[in-house]
């Protein structure tokens, strides 16, 4: 039975207003999901059908070697058919990754009253954010998640605006991740035709934030998602998984010996690895070569489960829309020109639903 008015906003109070977090609510001993957590059975995710994507992972440090173009015909085929791919190599210390994991836990296990100070409404900087769900005011059913999400503008502001408990090591994150970010923009530039030039990438990654996302232990994996269908609207994201896994991408097209058109594979936690993944940015201006990937999140009933992205993304007044090069040689712009903050916009005012967040820019 779908959960009355009233108890949703007792629930949103409690959840959300007071600091707790769907943790708050699974340490009171939860022994089923409540009623507004339940997702519509197509929604949900099948762990027993899904493939484990085999892909091994690229390794970064070949990149200007003896065997850079194997490397980077491998960078583009990931970002022409799945959209996501794990690097290895990086150059982002392990100890960092490790340190990053143990740091979101600490976050999310704080006192009620200590995370509710960075709620929409009452942060200290309208660049620190503290929720749970995505949308939860516009989704049909809420997803298992609580989050703290960091933009960055300079080193300082972060330094004083994000939370003590975090913001060291997630900016050290920030910043060392933001190198690799570089490198791939420059690879993907260029199969594109375009110069990889420093004003052009800084144009496509000028914004930058980074989220610790916090899913607590499910009774019931199988009613609830931990992230709803959705592709990243920003250029590319690197994601740092635990080793718990849950992460599941939709394949857009048959890939050989990974899964057909329309399955769902899950990316598998990779120790020291990092996962890249295209963004909608990235498939407009390449009038859709490049493929931002639809994925989700699995809970799990057996450990609490963190993940940390770094998002990039152009920005606010940037203007997005395929290259002409490629619009001409396709004939015709499968996008329209959009500035990026009214297509952020659009974005961050829906809930979750697959690659609908396109439908924005998209051409018939």
């Amino acid at each position: 039975m779908a959960p009355t008015l009233d108890e949703k906003s007792s629930l949103f109070n409690f959840v959300v207003q007071e600091g707790n977090g769907v943790k708050g609510m699974v340490d009171l001993g939860l022994s089923t999901v409540p009623a507004p957590y339940i997702q519509p059975e197509q929604e949900r995710i099948d762990k027993q059908t899904a493939r484990v994507c085999t892909l091994p992972p690229i390794d970064l440090s070949k990149l200007g070697g003896s065997e850079h173009d194997r490397v980077v015909e491998e960078i583009n085929r990931a970002a022409e058919t799945l959209g996501f791919f794990q690097v290895v190599n990086h150059e982002v210390p392990i100890e960092l990754l490790e340190k990053l994991k143990d740091t979101a836990h600490s976050f999310f296990g704080q006192a009620p009253e200590k995370k509710a100070v960075y709620r929409k409404g009452a942060s200290p900087s309208p660049l620190v954010k503290y929720g749970t769900s995505f949308v939860p005011e516009k989704e049909k059913a809420l997803e298992w998640k609580d989050y703290i999400s960091m933009t960055y503008t300079n080193d300082a502001e972060a330094l004083q605006n994000w939370p003590k408990e975090c913001k060291e090591v997630a900016l050290e994150y920030l910043k060392t991740s933001v190198k690799i970010v570089r490198k791939l923009m420059e690879v993907l530039l260029e199969n594109l035709g375009a110069k990889p030039d420093d004003a052009k990438i800084d144009d496509l990654i000028g914004l930058k934030m980074v989220n610790m996302n916090f899913y607590p232990i499910c009774p019931d994996p199988d009613l609830t998602v931990g992230v709803g269908r959705h592709s990243d609207l920003g250029a590319l994201t690197v994601l740092l998984q635990d080793g718990i896994g849950g992460l599941y991408v939709k394949v857009e097209e048959d890939i050989e010996n990974v899964a057909k058109k329309g399955e769902w594979v899950e990316i598998p936690p990779i120790d020291g690895a990092l996962v890249i993944n295209v963004g909608d940015t990235l498939q407009m201006i390449s009038n859709g070569k490049y493929k931002s990937a639809e994925h989700r999140v699995r809970t799990t009933s057996t450990e609490s489960r963190v993940s940390i992205p770094l998002f990039t993304m152009p920005t606010p007044m940037v203007r997005i829309e395929p290259l002409p090069k490629l619009a001409e040689r396709d004939g015709g712009a499968r996008f329209r020109e959009v500035v990026f903050k009214d297509y952020m916009n659009n974005f961050f005012s829906n809930a979750h639903d697959g690659k609908k967040s396109l439908h924005f820019a998209q051409l018939n």
